[in-house]
């Protein structure tokens, strides 16, 4: 048996033929950039997340750098992201020309280590960027009073955590503003790239439509730049918004099930989530010590992982000139070697899960 990391053909199979009707409708109104359906999904979506405005872009990468633009980054300015995360964090920080600062993680849960955001803090810190990584919310609670404090910014970056919660409360709606992607695997995800940013304050959203449509069609008050959501990317997502809770639903059965099935077995850490935090699993993240072995081996079993990441972003090539030792962020090196992702998908069936898990005990007992 083959056991996918995702099916996307599955996923957009059922969908249909909803999906190719919204689709052959825009073609047929030749909305290609923005139009209709990205406005009505801008306002769907911002019902649903809880916030007054969705704002659309092409990815989720220029929703980063968009939003800080909003909030008045300037070049040299500093903001502080985590060592843990997908280098859109930190490099939409160095386009902006400010300096990205990294922050080492919470071992348990990958996300931003809350505890040790004021020893990065200089006179240059203008904001803070929380990763809500692989479907958790960070620590938001420290996080943001650390920033009242300080008078900081702060940005949630959900490109990986649609509808997950923090004591009670969907992310996304606690920050000046906050940034999706709906990159085609994502939780929700289109069929192309798409992104979009979220908030309650309409200066910030007013600025924000006119930046993203090169500083305001017909009238252009500031130099802007280039991203707009297509009009199929819309459609798209209009078809699939509605389905979101359910296909969100899924993901925690199905995480519910690998962690009672794989309690216990070798030295597998299953994902821990905190007190007060829902997880939404976009990724199901295990930590082993023999990591490469058990990879090999559920390749062999011809199901696919993933290594998410192989790397802490410090430790790569383009942040060379910082000079990082892995001593600086001692929890994200050490799970950088020792994560991997297994398959998690809403169409995901019980034998498959069932393959994936047997494959795993039947290698900690062989080894």
């Amino acid at each position: 048996m083959r056991v996918p990391f995702n099916d996307l053909k599955r996923h957009h199979d059922a969908l249909q033929p909803e999906l190719g009707r919204k689709i052959q409708e825009t073609i047929d109104q030749c909305a290609f950039i923005r139009g209709p359906e990205v406005d009505k999904f801008e306002t769907e979506f911002a019902a649903l997340v809880g916030v007054a405005r969705c704002i659309s872009c092409a990815n989720g990468t220029d929703a980063l750098y968009i939003g800080m633009r909003a909030l008045g980054i300037q070049p040299g300015d500093e903001v502080i992201t985590t060592a843990h995360t997908w280098i859109s964090t930190s490099e939409t920080i160095t386009q902006t020309g400010a300096r990205v600062v990294f922050c080492d993680t919470d071992t348990d849960t990958f996300t931003l280590d809350a505890s040790q955001i004021e020893s990065k803090i200089t006179p240059k810190t203008r904001g803070i960027i929380a990763v809500h990584l692989y479907g958790q919310p960070a620590d938001l609670g420290p996080i943001l009073e650390i920033a009242r404090r300080h008078k900081l910014w702060v940005i949630e970056d959900c490109a990986q955590a649609h509808l997950a919660t923090y004591n009670g409360q969907q992310i996304g709606t606690f920050s000046d503003l906050a940034t999706f992607s709906f990159y085609p695997g994502k939780n929700l995800g289109a069929m192309g790239d798409a992104g979009g940013i979220v908030t309650n304050r309409s200066d910030l959203a007013d600025w924000m439509v006119n930046f993203s449509r090169h500083g305001g069609k017909g009238n252009h008050v500031i130099e802007g730049m280039n991203s707009r959501m297509d009009g199929i990317q819309g459609a798209v997502l209009r078809v699939k918004l509605p389905h979101l809770p359910r296909w969100t639903q899924r993901r925690q059965q199905l995480a519910a099930r690998y962690n009672e099935l794989l309690a216990g077995v070798g030295d597998l850490q299953l994902p821990h989530v905190a007190p007060g935090r829902t997880h939404v699993y976009h990724l199901y993240v295990i930590k082993t010590a023999q990591r490469d072995a058990l990879r090999a081996h559920l390749t062999k079993e011809n199901i696919e992982t993933v290594l998410n990441y192989p790397k802490a972003v410090p430790f790569y090539p383009a942040y060379q000139y910082l000079g990082h030792q892995p001593s600086d962020f001692p929890n994200a090196f050490a799970n950088q070697n020792q994560i991997l992702s297994l398959p998690i998908f809403p169409e995901m069936e019980e034998r498959e899960l069932l393959h994936v898990i047997d494959s795993i005990k039947s290698f900690f007992k062989a080894s």
